[in-house]
């Protein structure tokens, strides 16, 4: 199986960067007008003559990011942003997690921890399993919203090891989507701000969804007397 697994991650990455390419190589001479009407005008024909090829390359990349980890999410929620709108880019983002934690899932649920080995070292995955805090039903929950809303931590790290946690598929996808769903807009918000050729206006959601957030982590750990959330963050690290 782990030869299997390394053929298919090699396939998948080449085909990831021949995305990569050819939508850089497509996009790259409108981006460079975006500041203006016509270049505008022009990138949004560009998404309507696409299609739905469009819409899977968009997918592939958001799959590469969370299967392989090698694509930060920013920049494919501003992409999502840019081409569809702050709202339908929000929607085709979350979405998209959630197809594609839901396979990720039930993948590992099927081949087990040997196939999660070949993504991530096995230290950090017995570190997780050992954690009694992970492993009681009683605060799975909390935890997985509140790491999977605190920007930087390692959410596809956490798509990788639900299967193994007490908490059952549904709940996991459910939970997983909605708490990224701040990082979500302000991205998608940002993008078609960009569209619009407003670089302060995107700068500027950033800024407040980042305050946003650090206002709620830090009432939320102000009411965690137990200190859950930092035990949890130390334990993922």
């Amino acid at each position: 199986m782990k030869q299997k697994t390394k053929i298919f991650k090699i396939i998948l990455l080449v085909v990831v960067i021949a995305i990569m390419v050819a939508v850089t190589i497509y996009l790259i001479p409108t981006f460079k007008e975006l500041s203006s009407e016509a270049g505008q005008q022009a990138f949004k024909q560009k998404v309507n003559d696409s299609g739905f090829v469009g819409f899977l390359m968009l997918f592939g990349l958001q799959f590469a990011q969370i299967f392989l980890f090698i694509i930060p999410w920013e920049p494919i929620e501003i992409l999502a942003g840019l081409c569809y709108g702050s709202l339908w880019g929000a929607v085709f983002i979350m979405l998209s997690a959630a197809i594609i934690s839901a396979f990720i899932y039930l993948l590992v649920h099927k081949l087990g921890r040997e196939f999660i080995y070949e993504f991530v070292k096995p230290e950090k995955i017995e570190k997780i399993e050992k954690s009694k805090l992970f492993q009681n039903p009683q605060t799975i929950r909390y935890i997985l919203f509140i790491l999977f809303f605190i920007p930087g931590t390692p959410k596809d790290l956490l798509t990788y090891i639900a299967a193994l946690l007490p908490i059952k598929p549904t709940e996991f996808i459910l939970i997983s989507t909605l708490a990224r769903f701040p990082s979500v807009i302000s991205s998608t918000l940002a993008g078609a701000s960009l569209l619009k050729g407003n670089w302060k206006l995107s700068l500027i959601i950033y800024g407040v969804t980042f305050a946003i957030v650090a206002v709620v982590v830090l009432i939320m750990r102000k009411l965690d007397k137990n200190k859950i959330t930092d035990e949890a963050i130390r334990t993922i690290q």
